[in-house]
């Protein structure tokens, strides 16, 4: 048993040291990965605690400025994450069930962070923040905490102090490569990238036709250029979401869970939304919902797939597969039921996932547990895969479609890298 850090650090050293990866069974490599991401994290709230006890060592500004220093160079990290854990670490000790996750392991530097400065303006919010935060992706997790500070902010003056700081900003870092940075109101981060996205679309269905093909996010790259290069005339339009509650539409504010956002890119005011109807933009549609129930779809185009396209993009703002935060402008169009047996497209049978999970399941077997919404992405041996439900022989039994590759192969080469996540983190 380990009675200080210094002993902890040398035994865990010895035991890295000697740890060989290739001897590990496959069905071990995720729980060992599962492990080693736990033991990170207790590294992480233990280094973020010392620092933030260093930063009250002396005065505010010079010893806050001088831990930062210190956890960055131990951890290997930047100023600002620094900065950002210390303060996460701040807000642990007025948030009991942040610090208590944070101490389970159960949150990385970047979760507590994020949970951190939720709380700073939202306490009430911290526990169900750090208590789902296992089952989401970073981006998401990002987009929960937004919405838990826009709860109990005034977001109609928020939306205007926004506006009022909005910059675009460029800068070549060491290695040469130029950098783009913008800032300002959701929905006009939303308009812009609605323009990139037809264009970066074309690309990609181009670049299927070739043996080479990129990562989604060059193709918006070179949308934009593109873009920039025709002056935006005659340049194809994409489509921009808001999302809000019928009650908040009609009150004016949204109160509690309700939810009024820009698809993708997070909550607004009310106001921003009537603006968005009352355009007359075709282009610019909000979708109306009671719960989670798609009430009504505002928009110029009233064709049936459009209606059904914005009722995905609400239900989906990120890939159905749990854990998974790819955005919707990269997500695939997945029919549960195969369109080849029914012949129809039903909503409440449609789901979105990213190309990732989208090419498990079609190669793979792999399929969402039962439901709707969110949900668990499993292998086609996990108990809980739809084809057990609605095979009586269970696991193996007859009609259960054989993976590429074999079973034995290709299903457990999808399972490993399902569990270790997908190459990629998703935008």
């Amino acid at each position: 048993m380990c009675k200080t850090l210094s002993e902890l650090e040398q035994a865990l050293s010895s035991f890295v040291g000697s740890f060989d990866v290739a001897t590990l069974p496959p069905g071990d490599v995720a729980p060992a990965m599962f492990s080693a991401g736990r033991v990170e994290k207790l590294a992480a709230a233990l280094g973020a605690r010392l620092a933030a006890r260093m930063a009250g060592l002396g005065p505010a500004k010079l010893a806050g400025r001088q831990a930062e220093r210190e956890l960055a160079r131990s951890a290997g990290t930047s100023l600002g994450d620094a900065r950002r854990a210390i303060e996460a670490a701040r807000a642990m000790a007025l948030v009991p069930e942040l610090e208590r996750a944070a101490r389970a392991g159960e949150l990385s530097r970047q979760q507590a962070a994020l949970i951190g400065d939720a709380a700073a303006v939202n306490p009430a919010a911290a526990p169900g923040l750090a208590e789902r935060a296992g089952h989401l992706a970073l981006g998401e997790l990002a987009g929960e905490c937004a919405r838990a500070k826009a709860a109990v902010l005034d977001l109609e003056a928020r939306r205007r102090a926004v506006h009022a700081a909005r910059d675009l900003r460029t800068y070549t870092d060491a290695m040469g490569a130029a950098h783009l940075h913008a800032h300002g109101r959701p929905e006009d981060v939303a308009l812009v990238m609605a323009a990139l996205r037809p264009l970066a679309e074309r690309a990609l269905a181009a670049a299927r036709e070739g043996a080479r093909r990129e990562r989604p996010e060059a193709y918006a790259f070179d949308a934009l250029v593109a873009l920039a290069g025709a002056g935006g005339a005659g340049a194809p339009r994409g489509e921009v979401l808001v999302r809000v509650d019928h009650a908040a539409l009609l009150r004016g504010y949204p109160v509690g869970a309700e939810v009024c956002e820009v698809a993708g890119f997070g909550p607004t005011s009310v106001q921003a939304v009537v603006d968005f109807i009352g355009s007359g933009d075709p282009f610019l549609k909000a979708v109306v919902t009671k719960g989670k129930d798609v009430v009504g779809v505002a928009h110029l185009g009233r064709r049936p797939n459009a209606h059904q396209q914005s009722a995905l993009d609400w239900l989906f703002p990120t890939c159905a597969a749990e854990g998974c935060g790819t955005r919707a402008q990269f997500l695939q169009t997945d029919h549960r039921v195969g369109w080849a047996q029914t012949h129809v497209t039903v909503l409440d049978l449609l789901d979105r996932l990213c190309r990732f999970h989208h090419g498990l399941k079609t190669t793979q077997g792999w399929a969402l547990v039962e439901g709707k919404g969110k949900r668990a992405f499993v292998a086609p041996r996990d108990p809980r895969h739809p084809r057990h439900a609605r095979s009586p022989g269970g696991a193996g039994a007859a009609g259960e479609l054989p993976a590429a590759g074999g079973e034995g192969g290709a299903v457990a080469a999808g399972e490993q890298r399902a569990a270790g996540g997908k190459r990629g983190a998703g935008p």
